[in-house]
């Protein structure tokens, strides 16, 4: 429990997500939402006080006069969160919010709705809604239009209805009132609701209950953690785009990685970097609807690519496959904690990054081999995958941007070369799975060529250990994944000596950095959480599982209370930094919980 008597900080990543598979929002403990984009992940954020402080930030709060206390969590095993705030004479409002998501007339429902439900749960709480929304990134402050039960915020581009039944002029004038009986508030699309408001939000909160309960209860968890997985995989749920089958790396733009260092992005996009990950999680706790939507995802980005020209794949993608990211700056928004700059766009998808064509091979390898899937994947698929690999034999052994997108130095990086092996040993499996053995010699024949000259060349005596780079010797922490993707046995002395050297110079204490070496921006100062996860499961894999759980343990506290996590840690004081909640964090739970867990037939 919070029992900060003022108001909350500007800038804090202690943030719920809710959310309905087509827009989101982030809600801090003191019940204000404080990001939302619409019309979808990518868009226009009508609540930025996440990242403008102050008066200016727009938001959606519900304010308790001499606050003294909040509660905050999600309902188990769904994403419907429920925050309490206490007075300090102990007169007490719960609010509940949530987006809806349920089965009706034989599809998917999920409105660009945002459902709040306020109701006194002890004494005569007295509330002030203040709700204030911007457009064009905090540029435009919409006109208001009245009714008797709703609100339109009307802008150039988009317009809102509020649909309420709290007294309208109270939420106009931002002025207290009693809460004597339950309120609710429906904010989204500027059409007139069906059925009442009230009985709308019940329907809405009883039906979301129900889809997320069952959706939880058909996961495959491993015997320890539980909780943490459920949350994480529902997180990762909330992560996709389900028109097209993207899923965003997270959810925000330009949370700095560190306090002051200007390492802001905009991650509300694709990275194909992700798949492989993404798709194992989901395997592992069998959530074949998720992964099937973005195996859809994947096949549309290797149709497009091979339209392109020599097959060309961007690092990243749109979550409507869109190839065009321009970067630019929003001065009109302060950033986190007044941190700026904001960023709109990556330029990280004009980039060549070799890493991408594994990258695509190892996640759409699944829709080969899974008899689950409704649409498995067959002979054509597999000949657009091999220009996919094709392309990863052209590249291997070039200078790229690697897979951290340095902006200013190419080499040859030693996990570029790693993917372009991978691609070519999933080949070589696909087309042993689909009879193809020409097809499969031709790709094992790469396959061995390359294994044998990334573990000749990336090796450096001098550090006893796979160097960033052929011919290199700094360290990276992505030379982990030799032995997650099979290049090398994990027991090889070669690479337990690869381990612990990264350890001496990467590692502060539990949590892991991506390199020693400067980039365009100095030395990280935060730990990149995927990669202690990876730190994890090399551990695992090279018999010190102690060790391996211990650490989990740590990354397992350094969640916010919600249990969901940004994309660093700082090391000394923990906090959480860089864009929220991080897909590739909250799979790196999953994966670990998986990788570690005891096994349900040791209890059972």
């Amino acid at each position: 429990m919070n029992t900060a008597a003022t108001a909350p900080q500007p800038g804090s990543l202690n943030l719920g997500m809710i959310g309905n598979c087509a827009i989101s929002a982030l809600i801090d403990d003191h019940a204000r939402m404080v990001w939302c984009c619409l019309p979808r992940f990518d868009g226009d954020p009508v609540f930025n006080a996440l990242l403008q402080p102050g008066d200016e930030g727009s938001h959606f709060a519900i304010e308790m006069e001499n606050l003294a206390s909040t509660h905050q969590w999600y309902e188990p095993n769904t994403a419907i969160l429920r925050t309490q705030l206490f007075d300090t004479a102990g007169h007490g409002v719960e609010i509940t919010d949530f987006a809806p998501r349920f089965y009706s007339r034989s599809r998917y429902f999920r409105p660009s709705t945002l459902v709040r439900r306020v109701r006194p749960i002890n004494g005569a709480p007295r509330i002030r809604v203040a709700l204030k929304l911007r457009y064009d990134w905090g540029q435009t402050t919409p006109r208001m239009t009245r009714g008797s039960n709703h609100i339109r915020y009307v802008g150039d581009s988009m317009t809102l209805r509020l649909s309420t039944d709290a007294p309208v002029s109270h939420v106009l004038s931002g002025q207290s009132f009693v809460l004597t009986r339950e309120h609710n508030f429906l904010l989204g699309a500027d059409e007139t609701l069906t059925e009442g408001i009230a009985d709308t939000a019940r329907l809405f909160e009883q039906e979301t209950t129900s889809y997320w309960r069952a959706w939880s209860r058909s996961l495959a968890v491993p015997l320890e953690w539980q909780e943490a997985v459920i949350r994480a995989a529902i997180t990762l749920k909330l992560s996709l785009y389900e028109e097209t089958g993207a899923i965003v790396a997270a959810m925000t733009t330009s949370i700095p990685e560190s306090a002051h260092s200007g390492r802001n992005w905009d991650y509300r996009y694709c990275w194909l970097r992700d798949a492989f990950f993404v798709v194992r999680a989901l395997n592992s706790v069998s959530e074949v609807g998720t992964m099937e939507d973005y195996l859809r995802w994947l096949s549309n980005v290797v149709v497009q690519g091979g339209d392109g020209a020599e097959g060309h794949i961007q690092p990243l993608y749109g979550i409507g496959l869109e190839q065009d990211l321009p970067e630019s700056l929003v001065p009109q928004l302060a950033g986190y904690r007044g941190m700026g700059p904001v960023r709109v766009g990556n330029q990280a998808a004009e980039h060549f990054q070799h890493d991408v064509y594994g990258n695509i091979v190892l996640g759409a390898a699944q829709a080969f081999h899974d008899h689950r899937l409704l649409h498995r994947a067959g002979a054509a698929e597999f000949t657009r995958l091999e220009q996919v690999g094709e392309n990863a034999v052209r590249v291997y052994g070039q200078p790229d941007a690697g897979m951290w997108e340095l902006r200013t130095r190419a080499r040859v990086h030693t996990s570029s070369a790693l993917m372009s092996w991978a691609a070519c040993d999933r080949l070589a499996k696909i087309a042993v799975t689909l009879q193809l053995p020409d097809r499969a010699a031709y790709w094992q024949q790469h396959a061995d060529r390359m294994r044998a000259e990334i573990i000749d060349k990336s090796w450096c005596e001098s550090r006893q250990a796979f160097a960033e780079s052929f011919g290199g010797h700094e360290l990276d922490a992505s030379v982990l994944l030799m032995a997650e993707v099979g290049l090398i046995d994990p027991k090889d002395p070669r690479f337990v000596t690869t381990v612990e050297a990264m350890e001496k110079s990467l590692c502060d204490g539990p949590y892991m950095r991506r390199y020693e070496a400067a980039d365009d921006f100095g030395k990280p100062e935060t730990a990149f959480n995927i990669c202690t996860f990876w730190r994890i499961d090399a551990l695992a894999r090279i018999g010190r599982k102690a060790e391996a759980r211990a650490i989990f343990e740590t990354m397992l506290a350094a969640r916010n209370p919600l249990g969901l996590l940004s994309e660093d840690t700082h090391p000394e004081t923990r906090e959480m930094w860089g864009n929220f909640p991080q897909t590739y964090s909250m799979v790196g739970v999953i994966n670990a919980a998986v990788r570690l867990s005891a096994p349900w037939d040791s209890v059972i």
